[in-house]
């Protein structure tokens, strides 16, 4: 049997010498999200009708002015009301930094193995995407410089399936929405809630009052 080569250990200096590429996000987006890292994973939950594809379309609005960004539409797959929430999102404002098209799986993934591809990719819906957790976690590892923000229906309080509750575990942002207001867990910081939609969220709360 041959001998396992172990590397020496890092220590805290190490640690603290290494640089991450990180977004250098300002104002209410920082105070909710942080200064997050330019890869990895998110997960946006909620029931129909609480603010998810407005909230995601506010993020790909924001994150457009750092880096290109692709909109997998599966589930709305570009119809009206897709076209409306783009338009009451103002998401013109992004130029040709925000583009979108609904392809499963594989097609995707040949997408994004295209020269300057998005570096910011939706997916709206993981339960329209169809993925095992084995795919999920192949997506991390080919395209690894890329930040994949996976947007899921929930079951009650939780992202609804086996795939989105793994999910849900190794997201470096998990965001729950409720009535217009995002509640946050961020690994970067922030963490404070992030109102979607203002009069939505008001007359929410006047309703359970």
């Amino acid at each position: 049997m041959s001998e396992i080569k172990v590397k020496k250990a890092k220590s805290i200096t190490d640690l603290y010498k290494q640089n991450f590429k990180t977004f250098d996000f300002k104002g209410t987006f920082r105070e909710s999200f942080g200064e997050p890292e330019t890869n990895g994973c998110w997960l946006i939950w909620g029931e129909s009708g609480n603010g998810k594809t407005d909230l995601s379309l506010q993020l790909a609005k924001y994150f457009s002015t750092f880096q290109k960004v692709h909109y997998n539409t599966l589930e709305e797959r570009g119809r009206e009301s897709f076209k409306i929430a783009c338009r009451r999102n103002n998401m013109e404002a992004c130029g040709s930094r925000f583009s979108f098209e609904s392809e499963d799986f594989e097609t995707m993934k040949a997408r994004l193995s295209k020269k300057r591809s998005a570096k910011i990719v939706f997916i709206d819906s993981l339960q329209y995407l169809r993925i095992t957790e084995k795919q999920y976690k192949e997506l991390l590892s080919t395209f690894s410089d890329v930040l994949f923000i996976f947007i899921s229906h929930a079951k009650g309080s939780q992202p609804k399936g086996s795939v989105a509750d793994a999910i849900r575990y190794d997201a470096d942002v998990k965001i729950n929405i409720k009535n217009f207001v995002a509640n946050i867990q961020s690994r970067f910081g922030g963490n404070e809630p992030f109102i979607i939609w203002e009069e939505g969220a008001r007359n929410a709360e006047l309703k359970l009052t």
